[in-house]
């Protein structure tokens, strides 16, 4: 395992007054700022000799400091031959189209089968940013939400394709099928959202916690279920699940956040309750696929988009939904 590194700095005399973390990721470009700001909070980083716990520290013309990077955390991840279906690779990055039922990464009550597991037997290494749990992970799909996302090979790469998750230049769009016709047709969705205090595995919509931005466009409506159009400008754990629920529309088939049998019940005909039961015996999960994604590549600074397909299972749901409702227009 390689040793702990020290790499040492001194403060320009054009950086004086900045913060110790914020001149910290100017200089040293592969970390990340999160990352800077535990090591400095855990007494890894001295300005002239002495130990500074606060990232905020500003800093004068001429400070020494020293950084201790200690060697990185023993993984235990087993890399496993699980196929992937592989939309675009480079020497810096993979984009993969994610199954449904596929879990991102190892974490409570799930130590293998992940795909970081599939993706470590695939590339042997991948960027430690994430964490030894979620090395390579720039941002993730629910267990059931099929489709695109992307992974870091190298640390640069990383740190790059964070920036512009947060900076909300990255450009990722989802479909979706919802309950019911939500109107506006086309609206933002804009609140806070935390941890549920009820049930901590679920989250919902807060008077505070961290703010959460939905764009929706309704594409096609199908009597009683719409396919939406969804475009993320934040990253929140469930976020398109919850904002829809929020607004009454619950994703279709979604077992969490109110989209199965509790909405039959409101339907306004047998008939539409009958297919609604059909439909969701199809569809044991959330309707949602995330099938575009975009950015810039942090390498070679071109931008790159990517775009699938509806997996099978919602593809076979859309196309029951159009023949239900044609033959039934045709009695």
């Amino acid at each position: 395992m390689p040793p702990r590194k020290i790499r040492t700095f001194q403060t320009p005399e054009t950086h004086s007054g900045i913060r110790l973390d914020r001149f910290l990721a100017d200089v040293m470009a592969e970390t990340s700022r999160s990352f800077i700001q535990k090591l400095i909070e855990q007494g890894k980083v001295m300005v002239n000799d002495r130990p500074v716990l606060r990232p905020s520290f500003r800093l004068h013309s001429g400070d020494a400091i020293t950084v201790e990077i200690p060697k990185p955390e023993e993984t235990h991840l087993i890399p496993q031959n699980i196929p992937l279906d592989i939309v675009y690779e480079d020497d810096h990055l993979l984009v993969i189209n994610k199954p449904a039922g596929m879990v991102v990464h190892p974490g409570a009550g799930v130590s293998d089968g992940t795909l970081v597991n599939a993706v470590l037997y695939h590339c042997s290494h991948l960027s430690g940013v994430g964490g030894k749990l979620r090395p390579g992970i720039v941002h993730r799909l629910d267990k059931d939400t099929s489709g695109l996302l992307v992974v870091a090979k190298d640390d640069i790469t990383h740190i790059g394709l964070q920036k512009q998750l947060a900076e909300k230049t990255a450009r990722r769009e989802y479909k979706a099928l919802v309950w019911g016709i939500p109107q506006p047709r086309e609206n933002r969705i804009e609140t806070f959202v935390a941890r549920s205090r009820k049930n901590r595995k679920k989250f919902a919509v807060s008077n505070s916690g961290k703010l959460a931005i939905t764009l929706y466009r309704v594409e096609q409506v199908y009597r009683f279920l719409s396919l939406v159009n969804v475009t993320l400008k934040t990253g929140r754990s469930h976020q398109i699940r919850i904002h829809f629920k929020h607004i009454h529309h619950p994703v279709f088939g979604d077992p969490q956040y109110g989209g199965r049998q509790r909405m039959v019940g409101q339907l306004a005909t047998l008939w539409e309750k009958r297919l609604a039961l059909q439909l969701l015996k199809m569809m044991p999960r959330q309707a949602l696929h995330a099938y575009r994604l975009g950015f810039e590549h942090p390498v070679r600074k071109e931008w790159m988009q990517f775009e699938v397909d509806l997996p099978e299972d919602f593809s076979q749901i859309i196309q029951k939904l159009e023949t239900a409702i044609a033959e039934k227009e045709a009695q």
